[in-house]
Order: C-alpha cells, then sequence, then structure tokens
C-alpha cells in the first residue's frame, strides 16, 4: 500500500482516490443483488445470467453479514471473516459470464480482497470490473490508476502502459504521466515515453494549468539516457522557457552545448555568457567550477581580458575557483595586466572597423566593446560587421542580439536571434528564450 501512494506524493486528488478505493473497497461499496451495482450513463439496465443469480444469491447474505460487523468487532476477527467469505468465490466466479455478473462479481472481490488484505484478489476485482465495460468513467480512471500503479510497481511495465496510457494525457494526476514514461523507457521506447509526456503537456496546457516541472525532467533524464539528441535539446529548451530556474538554465545550456559537437570556442563563449547572465552560475560551487574553467578558457585573456578579469574575480569570490589555482591565478595575472592598454585601443579599432572592406575589423571591435559591457557601441560595431560581410555572419548576429538583451531591447534582441542559423541556430534559441523571459519580467 505504502509503495503505491509513494507514486503519488505530489498528487493530493489522486492520493486521497487512491487510498479510499485500496484501504476500504469505496470502489465497489456495499452492492447487492437486489439494488444492482452503479454502472455508467446510458448503459443497459443489470441483468445477471441464471447461473450467477443462483450462486450469488446466498453469498450475498455473507456479504452482508460482514458489512454489518464493520467497526463492531475487532479488526482481526473482521479480516478473518472476510478472508472465509472471499474463500468461497470460486462458484460465483465461475458463473459470471454476463457484463453484469462480472462487474458484481468484481466488486465482491475488491471489498473482500481489501477486508481481508488479499491485494491480488483485490486486483483481480478491479479487473473485472473494468473489464465489463459497465463502470463509470471517473471509476473507469480511478480503476486504471490503481491497477496501472500495481503493474507500474511490480516492474510488470508493459501492463502498466495498458491501464495508464488511456487515461494519461487526461488524467488529473501527475504520477499517472510520469509512470506511464518511465514505463516505456524500462522498456526500452525512449521516444513513446517523449511521445508520452508531450501529449500530456499539450493537454494539460489546453485546460489553462501548468505542467509540472517533474514532467520535463522527466522527459531530460529519459532523452539523455536514450541518446536522444534532438529531443534532448527539444525538452532542455522546454524547461526554461516553463521554469527558468538558475539551475534548469544551467542543465540547460550544459544539455545543448553537450549535444553540439562542432561547437569552437567562439560558441562555448557565447553559451558561457548565457550561463552568467541567467543567474546558472550562481548555483553550488562544486557544480559550476568546471563551467568558469571554460569560460575563461573561451573568451581568452590575450582576447578578452576585461572579460576574463571579471569571470574570473567571480568565480573567486563564488568560491566555485581557487585564487591559489595555477591556471586561475594566471588567466587574472595576465588579464589584469592588459586592461588599460586593451581599452585605450578601443577607439581607433572602432575607427578602423568604419573604414575597413569588410566587416572582420567591426566584429573585432563589437567584441571588445561587448566584452567591456559597452553594449550600444558594441551592437553598433556588429550591426556594421554584418552590412560589410565577410564574416561569420551567425555569429556577428548571436553577439548583436547579445549586445541588445544587455541594453533591454528585448524584442529587437529577438528578432536578430531569429536570424541565426547553423551550429548557433540553438545557442540562439535559447538566447531568445531568455530574452523573452526577462521581457516578461521573470
Amino acid at each position: 500500500m505504502r509503495g503505491i501512494l509513494g507514486m503519488f506524493s505530489k498528487s493530493g486528488v489522486a492520493r486521497a482516490a487512491l487510498a479510499v478505493a485500496l484501504s476500504t473497497g469505496a470502489i465497489a461499496g456495499s452492492v447487492f443483488l437486489g439494488a444492482g451495482p452503479a454502472v455508467a450513463k446510458g448503459a443497459p439496465k443489470a441483468t445477471y445470467s441464471a447461473d450467477f443469480m443462483k450462486a450469488a444469491g446466498p453469498f450475498q447474505k455473507q456479504v452482508q453479514d460482514l458489512e454489518a460487523k464493520k467497526g463492531k468487532v475487532a479488526d482481526a476477527e473482521y479480516k478473518s471473516a472476510a478472508a472465509a467469505i472471499a474463500a468461497q468465490l470460486g462458484g460465483v466466479e465461475a458463473a459470471a459470464s454476463s457484463p453484469s455478473d462480472k462487474l458484481l462479481l468484481g466488486q465482491w472481490q475488491q471489498q473482500l480482497g481489501v477486508a481481508s488484505g488479499d491485494n491480488a484478489l483485490s486486483m483481480k476485482g478491479l479487473k473485472n470490473m473494468l473489464d465489463s465495460g459497465l463502470l463509470e468513467p471517473d471509476k473507469v480512471a480511478l480503476v486504471n490508476t490503481v491497477m496501472g500503479s500495481q503493474a507500474y510497481q511490480a516492474k510488470d511495465y508493459a501492463t502498466a502502459v495498458k491501464y495508464l496510457a488511456p487515461i494519461s494525457a487526461t488524467s488529473t494526476d501527475d504520477g499517472v504521466v510520469q509512470m506511464l514514461a518511465e514505463s516505456y523507457a524500462a522498456q526500452g521506447q525512449p521516444a513513446q515515453a517523449l511521445d508520452a509526456l508531450k501529449a500530456a503537456v499539450a493537454a494539460r496546457k489546453a485546460t489553462g494549468a501548468v505542467p509540472p516541472q517533474d514532467w520535463y525532467s522527466r522527459a531530460n533524464r529519459i532523452a539523455y539516457a536514450g541518446k536522444l539528441g534532438p529531443q534532448s535539446i527539444e525538452w532542455a529548451m522546454a524547461l526554461v522557457e516553463a521554469y527558468p530556474t538558475p539551475f534548469n538554465w544551467l542543465g540547460a545550456t550544459q544539455i545543448v552545448r553537450n549535444a553540439s559537437p562542432a561547437y569552437t570556442n567562439q560558441e562555448t563563449l557565447d553559451m558561457a555568457r548565457l550561463m552568467d547572465r541567467s543567474g546558472a552560475l550562481t548555483q553550488d560551487p562544486k557544480y559550476v567550477g568546471r563551467e568558469y574553467i571554460e569560460y575563461i578558457q573561451a573568451a581568452d585573456f590575450r582576447r578578452l581580458p576585461g572579460e576574463v578579469a571579471r569571470v574570473a574575480q567571480a568565480g573567486i569570490a563564488s568560491g566555485a575557483l581557487q585564487a591559489s589555482d595555477m591556471a586561475v591565478n594566471e588567466a587574472l595575472t595576465q588579464s589584469k595586466s592588459r586592461i588599460a592598454a586593451d581599452k585605450a585601443s578601443l577607439p581607433a579599432l572602432a575607427r578602423d572597423a568604419a573604414s575597413a572592406a569588410t566587416g572582420v575589423t567591426a566584429l573585432a571591435a563589437g567584441d571588445a566593446y561587448l566584452s567591456y559591457g559597452e553594449a550600444a557601441k558594441a551592437e553598433e560595431l556588429y550591426e556594421m560587421a554584418v552590412k560589410k560581410g565577410g564574416i561569420d555572419k551567425d555569429r556577428a548576429l548571436t553577439r548583436q542580439g547579445i549586445a541588445e538583451v544587455d541594453q533591454a531591447k528585448y524584442d529587437e534582441a529577438k528578432a536578430t536571434f531569429a536570424q541565426v542559423g547553423g551550429t548557433r541556430a540553438q545557442l540562439a534559441q535559447l538566447w531568445s528564450a531568455y530574452a523573452a523571459q526577462k521581457a516578461a519580467g521573470k
């Protein structure tokens, strides 16, 4: 019982429903031949077979007597009495043939299974109730949930899929979707797992509700474990769009970068800049130390000394880097010694860019100004570089967009990022998502 309910720790409604269903037999209730079981609206009137009526009539009296004892005798006595009655179900089960027979039989099995502590009998009863085709829709969903969760706990993943797949998109229980996805993944079907999660996300959004973060996180893990590169990137982006926390930004940027083997230091640098601006580098120092190192190496103190110095100092201050580390100390010392001369050269570099035949100098000048936080001048130079040509256009556009983000020109930034293609396409999409979140005040 605890194992099943543990799967629904974040699903209060379903947890309560399952607790009632499994511990009190509420799915069955006190149903007898005279009253007829509660069936789906519009279903045919209960019709019991003659053989079933003959076998079930005497049995019904025993169930009624058991009900009368509930709460009036010791638990052990009640449980023992229920087990004794359950042992006589064989004749009733053998006589069940019509849908109504199976529904009532299933209700008794489930009721007695709960009362006697016989989980297998309870599950058998639920299956008979479901197979009858007469259950009310809300109880169909509940029975599917219980059956699917039991199968999942037993690692019978094929059966779990059988019961959970029909209800996952419409279930209000977050755990149903999670178990379905994990059941697919456990059978070596990660693509089907991701499809199930995607359908559930779409269905939840269609109702105006917000899909839980766990769905996105599970999708990321399943895609990564299944070595599904494109899906890993897709779900990483979806996660930060839905839940833009610094921790999620760290994971998303790492996933996209690691799934892009064609990245050079230039792409790594712009991804590191996104980590920095999104707060990803504020995470636990033990998780981001390597990210600071890669940022410093990609920026290179010989090219962007101002940015290297700032990042190195931030890493040391956060505890992610150690000032005594030889590589860190060298990067900080070398960058600091170059900053004054580098800054002094900027005006001349900008003038050379304006008179140059291609955009090469303008791109270099834009990089220098951006590294010192002079976003407006950097944007101007990147635009010049794109117009003059002869450069890596996607790189220039990416950094133009970054300069626009730094100026809070979010709509312009999104329009610029939308023009980026090639190796940088996903990098630009992440930056665009960040711009959209900043525009929304997130």
